[in-house]
């Protein structure tokens, strides 16, 4: 590895290989992770497995020129540490830049760091940073930028859900105060000491406890790095969009367009052949966007619905695409409000959803049946445990012995759009109703439910793609974590959650991951009836594009014939 050290795992996973006890995804998963590049993993594994070194397929020459119109909701993108949908960071991503980014193939790749190693027990990572960078204002990129994004990230008043990303990283303390309920009040800040500059352009974390899941966090939409003078300058990207990336802002309009054009100053990444990038909001109206590409307003979109599938296929000139991901919606209940605060009324629930039957009403049967536990089967250490039963007899002796032999009657927040996320919850609605639960829907606009999500007592949310199982569930079920909606909290659970993310053996991670699952839907949080796959229309003249499992949009080497 340029300018580091490999680590002492990586001739164990070549033994591995080439002995067969783990597949060339494994290993070239667990080797990127530990800072291999990705080239000299494929390179290795593919000489292990005898496979042919093939050449890239030969292209056409990319062509400089030309605005990509692309079809997005436009949300404000004030705080990046503070972003809660991929909307915002695919407008700000082209601007700043995150350290680490994930490709395609669910791979972890440098980016504004060129290389990182870690320590054999997964407690010290050490990331170089890249040479030369400039931002946009003429600065060089460094440490210092760095430092002042985990410190800022990791200061709870901040409020940034990378506070849940890095936990490995935080300390909780007692503050000596009472909630309402009586309970003890947390406080969750940074670890003294947890990032160190070694020099303009080294950084070294020191970790609290393993976590193979650093880099991957590093890459995911709220770890997008701004200038260390950030604060200083109003705390308001939208406003002072000062960035490393190919392109700057030059117009934001909420609900509107977002308008991106190449700076003129050389890419460090290489050539950017775009003028720019428009991004166009056209509501959400499924029949507009179908109507946009019919009549040639726009190049591709962000998310094609599938409500809007089967009219793209028709329309002549464009391309689907669609990924396999780990992208979900849960149906969760906050176990610290009534009824919700019995377990057997959430098991009740839980266990009278038919979740195949689920994903066939509404979505198509694209995707996988869900399993209330929000590991995916796409994850690497995903577990599969015994199928879900649906069983309304069950639930009905179980909301008799909760104190409710007649039914009980509850209410579900879903917003409007996307209409699956509504026609989820009306399916849920029907199938809880031999168990004797009348459930009344509550649909609202997105801001006004994203308002609230992480606060009312019942509530589907929809959850973007991660790449691993561990990074899900010590973002969303990890006690006292900013996006923890269910409020469930539980330390036996955070324990085997800390000993899943040092295991660098996946075997030993899956075995981990098993209890962890089961002790998921044990505890009947949520109902999660379905994985997704996900969809983006584009038109065939967009060259060089690929489809993202967490639909971000990585533009700088996109072209238009």
């Amino acid at each position: 590895m340029k300018g580091g050290t490999v680590h002492p795992v990586i001739d164990e996973l070549l033994g591995r290989l080439r002995r067969g006890t783990i597949g060339r995804r494994e290993f070239l998963r667990s080797a990127t992770v530990l800072g291999v590049a990705a080239a000299a993993a494929y390179a290795l594994a593919d000489g292990i497995m005898g496979r042919p070194m093939s050449a890239p397929a030969r292209a056409a020459t990319p062509r400089k020129g030309g605005v990509l119109r692309c079809s997005m909701n436009i949300k404000e993108i004030a705080d990046p540490a503070l972003y809660d949908w991929s909307e915002k960071s695919n407008v700000a991503r082209h601007v700043i830049e995150p350290l680490v980014i994930l490709g395609g193939d669910n791979l972890v790749r440098p980016n504004l760091a060129e290389g990182w190693e870690a320590s054999a027990d997964l407690k010290t990572w050490t990331f170089r940073l890249r040479k030369g960078v400039k931002w946009s204002n003429g600065d060089e990129f460094g440490a210092d930028d760095v430092i002042f994004n985990f410190t800022r990230w990791l200061d709870p008043k901040t409020g940034s859900s990378n506070l849940g990303r890095f936990s490995s990283m935080v300390t909780a303390t007692d503050t000596g105060k009472k909630d309402e309920k009586g309970k003890p009040v947390i406080s969750r800040s940074m670890t003294e000491g947890a990032i160190e500059k070694l020099d303009p352009h080294t950084v070294r974390f020191h970790l609290n406890t393993p976590d193979l899941a650093m880099p991957y966090s590093m890459s995911d939409y709220p770890a997008l790095i701004v200038h260390h003078r950030f604060a200083e300058a109003g705390g308001d990207f939208g406003k002072n969009p000062v960035g490393t990336g190919p392109f700057a802002l030059k117009e934001i309009k909420v609900g509107e367009k977002a308008v991106l054009v190449r700076r003129p100053e050389p890419y460090w990444g290489g050539d950017v052949f775009l003028d720019g990038i428009t991004y166009i909001d056209h509501g959400d109206d499924p029949t507009a966007q179908v109507a946009a590409f019919a009549s040639g307003q726009v190049d591709i979109n962000h998310q094609t619905s599938i409500e809007q599938v089967a009219a793209m296929k028709k329309l002549p000139g464009i391309k689907l695409h669609e990924a396999v991901t780990a992208t979900t919606g849960v149906a969760r209940m906050k176990v610290t409000e009534k009824p919700f605060d019995d377990p057997r009324v959430r098991e009740a629930i839980r266990i009278s959803v038919d979740h195949r039957r689920m994903l066939d009403l509404v979505y198509q049967g694209y995707g996988a049946p869900g399993e209330d536990h929000h590991v995916a089967p796409i994850h690497p250490e995903y577990a599969r445990l015994p199928e879900v039963k649906t069983d309304p007899a069950r639930a009905k002796a179980l909301l008799a012995e909760a104190g409710h032999p007649n039914g009980i009657k509850l209410s579900i927040d879903c917003v409007a759009n996307p209409p699956w996320e509504q026609n989820a919850v009306k399916a849920l609605a029907e199938m809880v109703k031999p168990a004797g639960i009348e459930l009344a829907i509550n649909v609202m606009p997105g801001a006004t439910y994203w308002d609230r999500w992480l606060t009312t007592p019942f509530g589907f949310t929809s959850w973007a793609h991660r790449p691993l199982g561990v990074q899900v569930l010590s973002l969303a079920y990890r006690t006292g974590v900013p996006w923890n909606e269910t409020s469930y909290a539980d330390a036996a659970f955070d324990k085997l959650l800390d000993q899943a993310g040092a295991a660098l053996d996946n075997e030993e991670r899956r075995k981990i991951m098993a209890k962890l699952e089961g002790m998921l839907q044990q505890a009947s949080v949520i109902v999660q009836p379905l994985w997704r796959s996900v969809f983006v229309t584009a038109s065939e003249r967009v060259m060089g594009f690929e489809i993202h499992v967490a639909l971000e949009h990585h533009y700088n080497k996109v072209w238009l014939a």
